[in-house]
This record gives C-alpha cells, sequence and structure tokens, in this order.
C-alpha cells in the first residue's frame, strides 16, 4: 500500500459520490441545458450569497477568467510573491489579460492592508494602473494558511479606499472556512470575484466554479469558451462537487487534526529543524540541509510514503480524505523510527 501525502489533488471519488456522477441528469452546458451544472452553480452561488456561479475544469481557469474580468490591459494586480496565479498558472496573467503584477512579501502569503496601500501606483503615465488586489485562501505556499475576517475587511475598506476590485484564489476555501469558523456569506461579502476548487480535499476527479455578480456573468462564460473551457455534457463534473458540497465540507476537520498529529510527531524527533505553523491541512518543516531532506524523503519512498520536496531543505505534507487513521499510525510510526 502506498501512502500518498503529495498533495490534496490526489483524493479520487469514493462510492457515493461515483453513484451521484453516474445517476447525474445531463444536457449541453454550452447551451445551458445542463440541469446537473444548472442546479450546482445555484447551490453554490446560494450558499456564499453571490448572484452567479460559472463551473470550470480547472482552478487556473476559474481564476484566469477573473481577472480578466475586473481588468483593462495595462493595468497592475497585487498579490503576494508565493501566489498561485503568479507562480502556478503558466504566466496566464500576462497572456490573458495583458496586466502586469506587483509581488509583495509577507509572512506565510498573508497580506495586510498597510503594506498593500504603500505599493498602490499613483495617478502618473509611468505606472500601470493599480486595478486589483487578489489574495489566496489558503495559502498553498504559505503551509495552508488563511486570513481571518478582520484582515480581509481592512484590505476590503483599502479597495474601496482607492476604487480597486478585489479577487480571492481561494482553491482550499472551505479548509479556510471550516478553520476560522467564518460565515461564507460574511466572507464573499468582502471579494467582486471568487474561485473554488473541489478537485482537491473534497474529493472531486475535476472541477472548479467562479463565484460572480450577475452583470459579469455573460463575459465570464464568454472568456471561458475563449479559454476552451465550454463543456458538454459536463453535468457528471457538477454532480460530483453538489455531493461534496453537501458531504464533504464538515470532514476536512479530520484533514486538518490529521495534520496537527503528524506535526506533533515531528516535533519530537530531533533531526527535524523547524516545523511551520499548520493552521489546515498542509503542513511545512526544515531539515537542517538538503541531504539530510534527501535521506528523509527517500527513507519515507523506501517505506511506500510520497512526501514533497518543497524546497532544498524543506519538505512538505497534505492531508486528505484518502488517508485514514491507519495511515497516519502508520507515517506517525516511521517518523519516530528515523534515526538518519
Amino acid at each position: 500500500m502506498t501512502i500518498d501525502l503529495r498533495s490534496d489533488t490526489l483524493t479520487k471519488p469514493g462510492k457515493s459520490m461515483l453513484e451521484a456522477m453516474f445517476n447525474a441528469e445531463l444536457g449541453d452546458d454550452v447551451y445551458g441545458e445542463d440541469p446537473s451544472i444548472n442546479k450546482f452553480e445555484k447551490d453554490i452561488a446560494d450558499y456564499f450569497g453571490k448572484e452567479k456561479a460559472v463551473f470550470c475544469p480547472s482552478g487556473t481557469m476559474a481564476n484566469q477568467i477573473a481577472l480578466r474580468l475586473l481588468t483593462q490591459p495595462q493595468d497592475e494586480i497585487i498579490c503576494d510573491e508565493k501566489s498561485h496565479i503568479y507562480r502556478y498558472e503558466g504566466g496566464g496573467i500576462f497572456y490573458n489579460s495583458l496586466c502586469s503584477v506587483k509581488l509583495l512579501k509577507s509572512e506565510y502569503g498573508i497580506l495586510n492592508a498597510e503594506q498593500i496601500e504603500k505599493e498602490i501606483n499613483p495617478r502618473d503615465v509611468h505606472f500601470p494602473r493599480t486595478k486589483v488586489i487578489a489574495l489566496e485562501n489558503t495559502c498553498n505556499k504559505g503551509g495552508g494558511s488563511y486570513y481571518k475576517l478582520n484582515e480581509i475587511k481592512s484590505i476590503r475598506n483599502l479597495a474601496d479606499k482607492h476604487s480597486l476590485k478585489m479577487h480571492l484564489d481561494g482553491a482550499r476555501l472551505f479548509n479556510a472556512l471550516i478553520a476560522s469558523e467564518i460565515d461564507p456569506v460574511e466572507l464573499a461579502n468582502n471579494f467582486d470575484t471568487i474561485s473554488i476548487c473541489f478537485s482537491k480535499g473534497l474529493g472531486c476527479p475535476v472541477g472548479s466554479v467562479i463565484l460572480i455578480d450577475e452583470a459579469m456573468e455573460y463575459d465570464a462564460r464568454r472568456y471561458r469558451k475563449v479559454m476552451g473551457g465550454g463543456m458538454r455534457q459536463a453535468g457528471i463534473l457538477a454532480a460530483a462537487a453538489s455531493y461534496a458540497l453537501k458531504n464533504n465540507i464538515e470532514r476536512l476537520k479530520e484533514d486538518h487534526l490529521r495534520c496537527d498529529k503528524i506535526a506533533d510527531a515531528l516535533e519530537k524527533n530531533n533531526l527535524i529543524k523547524k516545523i511551520y505553523p499548520h493552521p489546515t491541512n498542509i503542513l511545512l518543516f526544515e531539515l537542517e540541509n538538503s541531504d539530510m531532506a534527501s535521506r528523509f524523503k527517500a527513507y519515507l519512498v523506501n517505506k511506500n510514503v510520497l512526501i514533497s520536496a518543497f524546497d532544498s531543505n524543506t519538505l512538505r505534507i497534505v492531508t486528505h480524505m484518502d488517508f485514514d487513521k491507519e495511515m497516519m499510525a502508520r507515517v506517525i510510526e516511521l517518523i519516530q523510527e528515523w534515526k538518519n
């Protein structure tokens, strides 16, 4: 048995989700006639108190559509230097929206209003127009860090003061909501656009969604078509997302708890140099040097446990719904036994 802790994108649909997919009522979504997609879009929009939702094949596409909706060419987007929209979306901001990006440094990927305000460009022909503040919640490279509601509201007030838009890359937004106990509608009220991924810890095989105002819907669907995201009988995928929305949100607490327990085991092994804060399901930890990190990773691989290398001496573990109590016990046992 292989225990795969490289990412929560590796989760697979369970039996009940597969049954929901198999029984989905289907139609042509490009014509707006897939009942399973229409139902999911309404349900997820209602869940967050937004007017409309558009189902997309991927989180990257959802982010790229959102940023295209909020900007014009030669605008600028402010985001953290660790942001997925900058690092891991193939330069899509520059290609799809023709915008520049201003990267800010922060602790664990969490920006604050004060540092953002200092970076808003003045009205000057030499500079791009600052237009969007993009946040990531949870922050992948920040170790699953999340924003507190007062932090979000403070940034929203700043955005309103300077007539800026707000986008939320909510790839793991439900992890943030479960950990912070923030009301989904109260959070969503602070953003003009939100993307959410269902193919990570929620167990869906494919699918993300963008939450928007009704006035944006036509352009969102048009940009989705331009990017190749117009799907036909895709209700089979939306049925998985609908199942996850009803059944797989609360259980994210289990992933967070198991992440904590693995962190506790690492803490007791004196060969581990540093463990990063781990408020949700992503655990980053440092070893003394790259050689030791490589040896530890190889040791786990030899025991059929897969984890990720984050950088030369930092490793990453991501807990998820396909990682159960027995697997956790095995991983903890291996951590306790490792002597380098």
